[in-house]
């Protein structure tokens, strides 16, 4: 077992601290920069109280932050990660819930403009953060011409996916983007919206936290297609546009970001709707790698 610690200097995304990555490695070899050795060690910690055993204790960082002041859009139908209508009434290989009540702080990344920032069950974004360079790209959308928060993506990856949607519709594939940012304010009624509903235990098996959802990056947008009556459905994996997207996102700096089999990782269920932007060159590496994105960050000694 680690010894409790800070990590510093680390990169872009995560903490800074005073504890050098070097140390950290020689007390857990299991933790070397190596996708085997993330995939080795991410089972042990498959709830918010084993985060803190296994890594590192919270130690805030000043923040750069940028306020929104938009009121919290109505809440959508899609939670982060969206719950799948598909998904079992029982908890399957997803993780284990935590506690009931609140579990204990997250900590938070250093800088979540990083394109490469993770976010996830353990790593959070500052509560009000919220990118300053938000656009609404040119494609289709499952509900329509709405000029919304959920119709948003951070300039680069929003140019992007307009590339992806337009190189798919000239092959035949017809793609619908369906929610893309959400704030820290939305993603707290939707959480508590869950929870009143399923529980605590079931609510948090399928919906992230506030301030864990990668949609408040700016950087994840879901995507769907008539062929599931634009919902957001497991089997969306077997049509061909989610083929097609499963098979060429890459090229356009998007990854799946929740692949088959990859819960124990990734902390979430299979979601093969869910793409975010890294930059074409991490995309292609993890696409290449067929690893997440928890495995590329470890493996080159960025977590």
């Amino acid at each position: 077992m680690l010894k409790k610690g800070i990590i510093c200097g680390v990169s872009l995304s995560l903490l800074a601290g005073c504890t050098s990555f070097n140390s950290l490695l020689e007390e857990k070899e299991t933790l070397v920069g190596t996708a085997h050795a993330f995939k080795t060690a991410v089972p042990q910690m498959t709830d918010y109280d084993m985060a803190w055993d296994v890594f590192f204790e919270k130690e805030p960082a000043e923040q750069d932050v940028q306020e929104g002041s938009e009121e919290v859009a109505s809440v959508e139908d899609d939670p982060e990660e969206s719950t799948n209508e598909e998904q079992p009434s029982q908890p399957g290989d997803s993780e284990e819930p935590a506690e009931s009540g609140e579990p204990e702080a997250i900590p938070v990344v250093a800088n979540p403009g990083a394109m490469n920032v993770m976010v996830n069950k353990f790593w959070s974004l500052p509560e009000g953060y919220r990118p300053g360079d938000l656009i609404k790209p040119n494609v289709p959308f499952s509900f329509g011409d709405e000029n919304s928060d959920r119709s948003k993506l951070r300039a680069e990856a929003a140019e992007s996916l307009e590339v992806m949607f337009n190189v798919a519709k000239g092959e035949g594939i017809e793609l619908y983007a369906r929610s893309g940012f959400r704030s820290y304010e939305t993603q707290a009624a939707i959480f508590k919206n869950e929870v009143a509903t399923f529980g605590y235990e079931q609510a948090v098996l399928y919906v992230a936290l506030p301030g864990t959802s990668e949609h408040q990056t700016g950087l994840a947008m879901d995507i769907t297609a008539k062929s599931v009556g634009l919902e957001l459905v497991e089997k969306f994996e077997g049509t061909a546009e989610g083929k097609w997207l499963a098979e060429n996102a890459h090229h356009y700096g998007f990854i799946l970001r929740y692949p088959k089999g990859q819960t124990n990782i990734t902390g979430y269920a299979f979601e093969p709707w869910h793409f975010r932007y890294v930059g074409v060159e991490i995309a292609g590496e993890i696409y290449a790698k067929g690893i997440t994105l928890e495995e590329y960050l470890v493996d080159v000694r960025e977590f």
